[in-house]
């Protein structure tokens, strides 16, 4: 089946979406002999609760993933079993204290203050095209390295200077992608060779784990010579720091376990925003009638004070529905990961009557999911908000295994909150204080990456809005 895929590679998700339409939901994508690349790909939400949840323990990430994401160390998202479990509970021990969320909601506020919008603002006053992605990747980049690292990177600023950790990231997610459509051996071959996308790889790793190392070393330096409490305020306080100092009991805190936590809470953080984001103003400014249900919802709820506007307050930001709605709804269209990997530990027969053989790599596409009659109705591939809204003006609650952007069942993303915050922060502040055009005739499609990313970016101009 390979020779009916490769010509399908630039558009590779609409084309799995279609298979799935004709195949019921699941097929199985059979390779070359000996390639190992055997894939069941599905679409069903009843197999995806059923790998998710109902035999959980059954599918794992398993050695296929473990070695295209060998990358991401022992982290969370590359480890299964007990060192999986190690991971989840100490991030969930951390991401529910009231000062870390705190602290992750004033980082985004200050980033959004002194760099989101001055940013903006000058590409508003000298009339120049920005490529909105562009600028998204530098903000979420910025957020999370103080988030984890304590350390701002100052990637988005005036003038948009030359960001080399973002870039390797990206080329980094390029290359993991190919690995997944490339038959083990030659993929191994061409790293070994180093060339192609595996030369760009390994550079882009070299430069994150430079970045890495060294804020390692500094945070250790700076824990030394601090008191033995460590004092939550936002000149020290960041993920790293909390985890060295949950460690500070033991002899040594092992650098690589810091790094490969590091570098998955990173990627989670960065891409998948920026890519919630991106496509979230494309669909807005395509939808007129949506922004402007958005502005009346934040006029409605904004606090009176004098001079302009950039926040809502915790409290003001909870009561944005149709905000939350129309983020639920680019999300549900645009998943910032729009393919899931697992893999079988033992046979298995799924809801849909398959039969799975122990080491059977499987797929489900986030991506077709939202594309799918069966689960979202004839309108499905319409971006309508006011689908996630209740008769009653609340929130409708859809199960995660339908709604699968943030995965479901024990994996279920830890930050999905936070991401939900971030994301709705960042398009109150932009669309209260200027409004977005779209540059006619730039042409928006999906890259073909890990990540959900607009192939040519989101060029835009950008007004002052008058409200």
């Amino acid at each position: 089946m390979l020779p009916g895929l490769l010509p399908n590679i630039p558009i590779i998700l609409d084309y799995i979406t279609w298979l799935l339409k004709h195949q019921r939901g699941a097929f199985m994508f059979e390779g070359p002999w000996l390639s190992n690349m055997s894939i069941f790909v599905t679409s069903d939400p009843m197999n995806v609760q059923h790998i998710t949840t109902t035999k959980f323990d059954n599918y794992g990430k398993g050695s296929d993933f473990r070695d295209i994401f060998e990358v991401l160390g022992d982290g969370i998202f590359r480890s299964d079993s007990q060192l999986w479990k190690y991971n989840r509970t100490i991030l969930h021990s951390i991401f529910k204290l009231p000062c870390f969320q705190l602290f992750i909601y004033k980082t985004i506020l200050k980033n959004i203050e002194t760099s989101l919008l001055p940013v903006l603002d000058h590409a508003c006053k000298i009339g120049t095209e920005v490529d909105l992605q562009d600028i998204f990747h530098r903000l979420t980049f910025d957020n999370i390295c103080s988030v984890v690292l304590g350390f701002d990177p100052g990637c988005l600023s005036i003038g948009l200077p030359e960001a080399e950790s973002v870039k390797a990231f990206t080329e980094i997610e390029d290359a993991l992608f190919y690995r997944h459509i490339m038959p083990r051996c030659l993929w191994k071959l061409l790293r070994w060779l180093q060339v192609g996308k595996e030369k760009k790889l390994k550079q882009g790793q070299e430069i994150i784990d430079q970045m890495l190392y060294e804020q390692i070393t500094t945070s250790k330096f700076k824990m030394l010579n601090q008191s033995s409490t460590l004092a939550y305020d936002d000149s020290q306080f960041s993920l790293l720091n909390v985890l060295m100092n949950n460690e500070s009991g033991k002899e040594k805190v092992d650098d690589k376990v810091l790094r490969d936590t590091a570098i998955n809470l990173i990627a989670a953080g960065k891409d998948t925003i920026s890519s919630g984001l991106t496509w979230f103003f494309w669909l807005v400014a395509t939808h007129p009638s949506v922004e402007a249900k958005i502005l009346e919802e934040v006029k409605e709820n904004l606090p009176q004070r004098k001079g302009d506007w950039k926040d809502l307050g915790v409290e003001g930001l909870g009561k944005l529905v149709y905000l939350h709605a129309a983020v639920s709804e680019a999300l549900r269209l645009y998943p910032p990961v729009p393919l899931e990997h697992k893999c079988a530990l033992k046979s298995d027969v799924l809801p849909s009557g398959h039969r799975i053989d122990a080491n059977t790599m499987i797929v489900y596409s986030l991506y077709s999911m939202g594309r799918m009659e069966e689960i979202w109705g004839e309108d499905c591939l319409k971006f309508r908000p006011e689908r996630w809204i209740s008769k009653a003006g609340g929130l409708i609650h859809v199960p995660s295994y339908k709604f699968i952007t943030f995965n479901a069942g024990p994996r279920s993303c830890l930050g999905k909150d936070i991401s939900f915050k971030e994301i709705k922060m960042i398009a109150a502040a932009i669309l209260w204080n200027f409004h977005i055009h779209l540059v006619e005739g730039h042409p928006v499609s999906p890259g073909v990456s890990i990540v959900l990313n607009m192939k040519h970016g989101l060029k835009v101009t950008v007004t002052k809005r008058s409200i």
